[in-house]
């Protein structure tokens, strides 16, 4: 069967630090030449993107994608979907779904799941418990993700908070280990102080007092210094304080750092003015916290002290969101919206497009190392975005793709629009339109 090729032609592409105008021909799955100018034959596909940037797709590394077990939520199908039309062309899953991924066999059980309706590319990571270590160093490191330890509050058994075992588990993998940092008991205590004067309607504007800067401060500056200590590979998930951020590196490269950091979008989007107006819509753990936790972020991001932009989309039904706080579950639909609200900031002049690149595309293909994917780069996997820069348009309840039909972007006008997504040299998205006979790979890691 002949390979399909398709080239693109006239497009601002965007790699390694530089945007450049440009030809990108694909083979099959992989992009085969990259040139100023390419002559091709009869029977090629070709897409004129002048005026557009063509990016490497989006490799987000901490998706909520629900299920098993909280299908009525999200599934695979439908939050991939959203995240192809969002620009995003891989993602790296996490284990609080019901089952929770714990053991190896239900951790396949998700890439089966995943293998019959991905429309991207994606991994899953194997979660870790106070009790199940053994099964924890079975993970094979050259297709699954890494470890994820909820050092914070989660579902079920999934709160690690044994000291013996913690340092256990940082001892004995070499793998990658995410984590999420909030510390429990301080949490719990200010819970307590707020119900005792609110009972469970506690004003969501104090969700960031609750989730305290000194919450999460205590809980990842422990989880580095066990790090340090043992020798660990650690990234740390979602930051959100100013505090956090003398804890990070930037006077090594990436390759060399053995503890990494992530923000989100919606810690570098809101603040705690914006609870006012979106109430549990922007209810996350850890918390969206004040102006100067934001631009704190904002300077460690462009200064290479967090190396990873990411979303943690975990999307809740609005009957389930609309609870009295004590109630009401934290998180929220991002897939479709992040790359677009980046490329705003970019237009904005926060940040530039070559950076937003590298944090969302190089950087976890570099942490997580990432087999042939993350960059536009001759032989590599042709999962590429083309963007349209001047194409505005608003979100509203009618194009939003999430099962959850809601979005905390609602209302807000982006001046980019995402109109096509390559995923492994395969058109999946064009427009509006999906192709939905083909899915995505089982990514592999280069360990």
């Amino acid at each position: 069967m002949k390979q399909h090729t398709t080239l693109i032609k006239n497009a601002n592409i965007v790699n390694e630090g530089k945007t450049f105008k440009g030809d990108v021909l694909i083979s099959g799955e992989f992009i085969e030449k990259i040139a100023s100018k390419i002559n091709v034959s009869e029977g090629v596909t070709v897409i004129d993107a002048e005026g557009k940037y063509l990016i490497p797709g989006m490799i987000d590394d901490q998706v909520h994608f629900r299920e098993p077990g909280l299908t009525h939520k999200a599934n695979i199908a439908s939050e991939s979907k959203a995240a192809v039309a969002g620009g995003i062309t891989s993602f790296i899953e996490m284990p609080n779904t019901v089952p929770q991924a714990t053991t190896q066999e239900l951790l396949e059980d998700k890439f089966e799941i995943a293998g019959k309706t991905s429309y991207a590319n994606y991994s899953f990571m194997f979660g870790g418990t106070n009790d199940n270590l053994e099964e924890l160093l079975k993970t094979n490191p050259e297709n699954v993700a890494g470890i994820k330890l909820f050092l914070g509050s989660s579902t079920g058994n999934m709160l690690v908070d044994n000291e013996e075992v913690l340092e256990k588990i940082f001892s004995s993998t070499k793998m990658i280990i995410s984590v999420h940092c909030e510390d429990e008991q301080t949490i719990r205590d200010n819970t307590a102080k707020f119900k005792e004067e609110f009972g469970d309607d506690i004003p969501i504007k104090y969700h960031p007092i609750i989730r305290s800067e000194e919450a999460c401060y205590l809980s990842s500056s422990k989880a580095i210094e066990l790090a340090k200590k043992t020798g660990a590979r650690l990234h740390v998930f979602h930051l959100s304080t100013a505090k956090e951020m003398e804890l990070f590196r930037n006077d090594i490269p990436l390759e060399e750092k053995q503890i990494t950091a992530e923000v989100c979008i919606h810690h570098l989007w809101f603040t705690d003015a914006d609870y006012d107006k979106k109430g549990t819509h922007i209810k996350w753990n850890p918390a969206v916290k004040t102006a100067n936790d934001r631009a704190a972020l904002w300077e460690a991001l462009l200064d290479d002290r967090i190396d990873v932009i990411a979303t943690d989309h975990a999307p809740h039904t609005l009957e389930e969101k609309s609870n009295v706080y004590t109630k009401a579950p934290s998180g929220g639909p991002l897939v479709q919206h992040a790359v677009i609200a980046l490329f705003e900031k970019v237009k904005e002049g926060v940040i530039s497009i070559e950076k937003v690149v590298e944090k969302m595309a190089h950087n976890p293909a570099k942490l997580f190392q990432v087999s042939k994917r993350g960059y536009v780069k001759e032989g590599y996997y042709a999962d590429v975005v083309l963007v349209d820069p001047n194409n505005s348009w608003e979100v509203s309840k009618e194009n939003v793709l999430y099962k959850c039909g809601w979005s905390p972007f609602e209302g807000e006008k982006f001046s980019s629009k995402i109109t096509h997504t390559f995923i492994n040299g395969v058109l999946m998205y064009d427009n509006g339109m999906f192709n939905e006979e083909i899915k995505g790979k089982r990514l592999l890691f280069d360990r």
